[in-house]
């Protein structure tokens, strides 16, 4: 139900969509753009200072708060608190008045039907005693200005807290540079990013912003990625590696070939699911929307209680300003803040660390995940093959080995070569020219590297020599390494293995989950060694090799059958049964746009330490969700009894301003306490970190 048929939180909840629109002119009632919450703040700034001097008046010539201080007001003026007090309640009550008809006619009565309730019953009672119709002392115009200068300015802190919410998603948008320099022929033009079209390249200033997603075609530089991905160190791009429009080349220029614009950069993804995060529902929202259901009811029915007891008893005044006090402390409007604003914030926060939330219930879930279940190619692992070992035989050297297959291998294009020369120019060996380059299929390479012959290639070349394989070769082979031989003029010289690189992070993670209490599962498609291999030096709990695609979802069913809460982590096309059968789907960022598709959370990057992150938004989350619960439905069901007056036989009586005023403060509490969510740093490092810096503790269900 509409509980607040007045927040228009375009990144909290769809039923926050009505109030402050309220506040502008009609075609603003339902908002459209993600600059209205600070448009909203704005005009209750405005109607909270105007009410403001207006109320200044109207209390001061009030005359039942002249009686009050001991003063009388003046004839002449009797009527200026009337006419001003008219005023006060048609423009400065028009938000709660126009909320409140919108709750009737959607049949979801809330915060905003109880506040006009309470705001007419004063105008009206006002009225009546001004013209004589009842008793002189029912005139509450003083009250009455008091009471919407003070929903006014709760109204403005809250949208405030909005504004700031909504205004830091919007920044991602302004990453982007203001202008592109297009590259035409020998021309550099200067365009508007808007303008740019799939296949342009543009230059890339030191510095610059990048300015739509592309790959780099020239040049090598330091990319401020942080706000992509979450994580603060630059990292090095070259010639060939796609960029993200809205990082930062720090050091120096690049030519960036255009792959995408517009709705689709990854930029416009990130707030696209953000944005579905936000409005879409979960269990914690479905709970504080029944609550300020029956809170609306309670309310209602401790007005007309409180109003029939305190007329039985003799006393119509004090019936009036209970029934008032009652209908302005009880409105849920803290509740109706505290799941929304913890979404908003949690969202925008996790989108700016590198973690984007497409599934609520996702984000809800993984607090209580005891399994994590990783892929390994693309996951656990780069994704492409590094050389992890390298043997000599005779009187060369290892270095020597790697530099002459490094030499020969630099005009090929393959994987395994590409992956040789990478860890040659890692070790800084010095590459000698190579010539008469030819690559034979199924055997290898063959070129002239220093006057010798030098071979690279597989178990063929050694047949063709009638070689042996080094001495390491029945280890590597062990461990699912790909094995390449090197021969100089017709005779070996050394080995080298191949395998597909472990992250370096992966240890971290698997560390940091084992911490949690959480149990970590490989899940692979390679063969038994390969896997096992990769597990051990990651100190991984259970493997699954030789999965099959379509066997992997089963996979994770048979582990929810043994009553885990399964995590799965993937990349690729083969992992979305999986990912959608597990109770959170994670989607590395890297990965496939069918993965992407079927995950409830996406890691803007590769890093596997992301998941840590995802689990401490979570907890955190949660956590805020049931401070914010308890504090808003608590304070309703003790304040309501104290409005209603029960404790006036012993001499207290709670004034209608003042429960205004711990309405607006209740208010005031939820909204600062989800804000303490923007101090959880969501980068990959810091979530290891704070996991592995603390003691071990059991994941929440254990707890439970």
């Amino acid at each position: 139900m509409d509980m607040h048929a007045g927040n228009d939180l375009h990144a909290a909840q769809a039923h926050h969509a009505d109030h402050a629109g309220h506040v502008e002119e009609a075609g603003h009632a339902g908002h459209g753009g993600h600059a209205g919450h600070g448009d909203h703040a704005g005009q209750f700034r405005r109607l909270f200072w105007i009410n403001l001097l207006i109320a200044v008046p109207v209390v001061a010539l009030s005359p039942a708060f002249g009686m009050l201080l001991g003063y009388g007001v003046p004839s002449w003026a009797l009527w200026i608190s009337p006419v001003l007090g008219t005023v006060m309640y048609v423009w400065g009550g028009r938000p709660f008045l126009t909320g409140a008809v919108s709750e009737v006619r959607s049949r979801a009565p809330g915060m905003m039907l109880l506040i006009g309730l309470a705001i007419t019953v004063a105008f009206l009672a006002s009225w009546g005693a001004t013209l004589g119709l009842v008793h002189h002392q029912l005139e509450f115009w003083w009250e009455l200005a008091l009471l919407i200068v003070i929903m006014l300015l709760g109204h403005w802190i809250e949208m405030r807290s909005l504004a700031q919410t909504t205004s830091a998603l919007d920044s991602l948008a302004a990453l982007l540079p203001d202008e592109a320099e297009r590259v035409d022929g020998d021309e550099i033009v200067t365009v508007a990013p808007a303008d740019l079209r799939v296949g342009d390249v543009v230059l890339v200033r030191p510095g610059g912003g990048v300015p739509a997603d592309g790959r780099i075609v020239d040049g090598t530089a330091s990319m401020d990625e942080s706000m992509v991905t979450g994580e603060s160190r630059p990292i090095a791009r070259g010639i060939g590696e796609p960029v993200t429009a809205g990082t930062v080349a720090t050091d120096s220029g690049l030519r960036v070939e255009v792959t995408a614009t517009g709705d689709d950069t990854a930029l416009a993804g990130i707030r696209r699911l953000v944005d579905e995060a936000q409005n879409s529902s979960s269990r914690a929202q479905l709970l504080a929307d029944k609550a300020a259901a029956l809170l609306f009811w309670f309310a209602l029915g401790a007005a007309v209680v409180t109003a029939v007891v305190w007329t039985l008893v003799g006393a119509p005044d004090d019936a009036v300003v209970r029934t008032i006090t009652v209908l302005v402390i009880a409105c849920p409007h803290a509740l109706g803040l505290a799941i929304p604003l913890v979404v908003a914030i949690a969202t925008e926060r996790a989108a700016r660390g590198g973690v984007l939330v497409k599934d609520r219930h996702a984000l809800e879930a993984m607090r209580l995940v005891d399994a994590v279940v990783f892929d390994k190619t693309g996951t656990l692992t780069r994704g492409e093959p590094a050389v992890t070992a390298v043997a000599a035989a005779g009187d060369v050297d290892v270095d020597a080995v790697l530099a002459l297959a490094a030499a020969a291998e630099t005009d090929s294009e393959h994987p395994l070569a590409q992956a040789i020369v990478r860890a040659a120019q890692e070790r800084r060996l010095t590459l000698a020219p190579a010539s008469g380059f030819s690559s034979s299929p199924a055997v290898g390479v063959t070129a002239t590297v220093g006057g010798h012959e030098i071979r690279v290639g597989g178990p063929r070349l050694l047949d063709e020599l009638g070689a042996a394989e080094v001495a390491d070769a029945d280890r590597w082979r062990a461990d699912g390494s790909i094995i390449l031989h090197v021969s100089r003029d017709g005779a070996v010289i050394g080995g080298l293995a191949l395998a597909d690189e472990v992250r370096p992070e992966s240890r971290e993670a698997v560390d940091a989950l084992h911490r949690l209490g959480v149990e970590v599962i490989m899940m692979t498609g390679d063969a038994e060694a390969v896997a096992q291999a990769v597990a051990g030096s990651l100190g991984i709990d259970r493997v699954f090799a030789g999965v099959h695609p379509e066997d992997k979802a089963g996979k994770i069913a048979r582990l929810q059958a043994e009553g885990r809460t399964v995590a799965m982590v993937g990349d690729g096309v083969n992992d979305a049964p999986a990912l959608a059968q597990a109770d959170v789907g994670i989607a590395i960022g890297a990965g496939t746009d069918v993965a992407i598709a079927t995950a409830g959370v996406i890691l803007a990057s590769s890093d596997p330490r992301s998941v840590l992150s995802v689990i401490e938004l979570s907890r955190a989350a949660y956590r805020k969700m049931t401070q914010n619960l308890w504090w808003a439905a608590g304070y309703n069901l003790l304040a309501v009894p104290l409005a209603a007056g029960v404790l006036v036989p012993i001499g207290f009586v709670l004034p209608m301003a003042v429960g205004a005023i711990l309405m607006s403060i209740s208010t005031v509490v939820v909204a600062l306490n989800a804000q303490l969510l923007r101090r959880i740093d969501l980068s990959p490092a810091a979530g290891v970190r704070a996991v592995l810096g603390g003691r071990p503790h059991a994941p929440e269900r254990s707890r439970a």
